[in-house]
């Protein structure tokens, strides 16, 4: 018989929340687009000024990555990671395929996100504080999804790194998130500082 795990009752809130701010942020966005459609001189209440400038992010052809605007995905994503959570929450335990498959989306998602933060940063030159809250929970659910999958040998891994992730798997998202932020002060540093 396969082997299941569930969760904690800490992760399994962590990812209702983070489903839940990811699932926000992609509602606005998705409104926000549906809007600029209608009427391409709207500007959303999120641009406020050169560099948080949400409707430069939304005009941008990274918006629509596949063809369709990116939030359209985070209303899937981000429901699935709602529903894992409260699957949780209520007692229910997966098999290790489950997990390894909910990872792996979870990797998409962040390999996703760095993309999208590259093109902000770098080619569109504006941030959208809706996306950056996406980014955000996305970096979490990453990289405590991740860490649980090691954690109950769902994923190989060294047993340091077991240890490491048992006590200690908060400091990867903060430094992850950490580094975005420097990213971000350091990309914009003469509008920040003057």
């Amino acid at each position: 018989m396969a082997r299941v795990a569930g969760a904690r009752r800490a992760f399994a809130v962590l990812l209702v929340v983070c489903g839940a701010a990811g699932l926000l942020a992609s509602w606005v966005i998705t409104l926000d687009k549906f809007k600029l459609l209608e009427n391409p001189h709207f500007v959303p209440g999120c641009s406020l000024n050169p560099v948080v400038s949400c409707g430069s992010v939304m005009k941008s052809a990274q918006a629509s990555a596949f063809g369709f605007p990116n939030p359209m995905l985070g209303l899937v994503a981000y429901g699935i990671v709602i529903c894992v959570g409260v699957s949780l929450l209520a007692g229910a335990a997966f098999p290790g395929w489950y997990w390894l498959v909910f990872d792996a989306g979870c990797l998409f998602g962040i390999g996703f996100v760095t993309w999208l933060q590259f093109q902000s940063l770098y080619r569109i030159g504006a941030l959208c504080l809706w996306c950056c809250l996406a980014w955000a929970a996305t970096i979490l659910l990453f990289w405590y999804v991740t860490s649980f999958t090691v954690r109950n040998d769902f994923l190989p891994a060294p047993r340091p790194v077991k240890t490491f992730l048992d006590e200690f798997t908060w400091v990867l998202p903060v430094l992850h998130i950490g580094v975005i932020g420097m990213l971000i002060l350091t990309r914009w540093w003469d509008f920040w500082t003057s």
